[in-house]
């Protein structure tokens, strides 16, 4: 039965080791309530060498029962992490993910801000899985560029599960699942203000914008979390 003490969440300052090849994942409410129910998830964020804080309650969760205070770092954080650094080396990144108009757009936006890297994309088929063809296709695509950075955006938990199966036939330094970071980047969602950052509400921001798309993971998904969390706790 998985719990959440079972996962060995993040808790440093960010420093990843450049020439390892890493599975890179965050965790948040969401996906925690995802993998509960979903066996092969759950294996996926089990197999991940970095498993990242993405949520305020995430963070919640670890000082509840750690008693260790850590800091949320967001799948956007991880991002700008990896392009600062890929930038100072002109090193090489693919966006695997989305349509081919955002990707346009992510392209043209990294040319102004991190024009020492190099990039590539894909835009996969929009479908619940790929067929043995299309995986063959996106791996070789990725591999014939062999970036030191794979960000796949194709949401939780599709991305998490396609980055495990693939993982060994990948060659790429980091393989990051990144999922919303490729619309926020592209402009097409806008994100948060920092103020509402810094004070753990990005999902209150999220809310208040996509009620009608947001509301049963914030509201129903938050209160699920909070009763798997405290289950957890009081029944040890």
């Amino acid at each position: 039965m998985m719990n959440f003490t079972s996962f060995d969440i993040f808790s440093k300052e960010l420093r990843l080791d450049s020439n390892k090849k890493l599975l890179i994942n965050t965790i948040n409410a969401h996906s925690y309530n995802i993998a509960k129910k979903d066996v092969y998830f759950q294996k996926a964020l089990f197999a991940s060498h970095i498993l990242l804080p993405d949520g305020i309650s995430i963070v919640w969760a670890v000082k509840l029962f750690k008693g260790e205070t850590i800091n949320r770092i967001s799948g956007y954080d991880l991002f700008e992490y990896e392009m600062n650094r890929l930038n100072k080396i002109s090193g090489k990144c693919f966006f695997l993910g989305s349509n081919n108009e955002t990707l346009e757009k992510i392209e043209k936006r990294v040319k102004i801000e991190f024009p020492k890297i190099h990039t590539a994309t894909f835009s996969p088929p929009y479908k619940k899985e790929f067929s043995d063809e299309e995986n063959k296709l996106i791996i070789n695509t990725v591999n014939a560029f062999q970036p030191d950075v794979l960000f796949i955006g194709m949401t939780a938990p599709k991305q998490e599960k396609w980055a495990f199966t693939h993982f060994d036939n990948l060659n790429a330094k980091h393989i990051c699942s990144i999922g919303a970071v490729f619309d926020f980047y592209a402009g097409n969602i806008k994100r948060a203000p920092i103020s509402f950052q810094k004070m753990g509400l990005e999902w209150f921001y999220r809310l208040i914008k996509e009620p009608r798309r947001m509301w049963k993971r914030y509201l129903i998904g938050n209160i699920k979390f909070i009763y798997y969390i405290l289950k957890e706790k009081y029944s040890m």
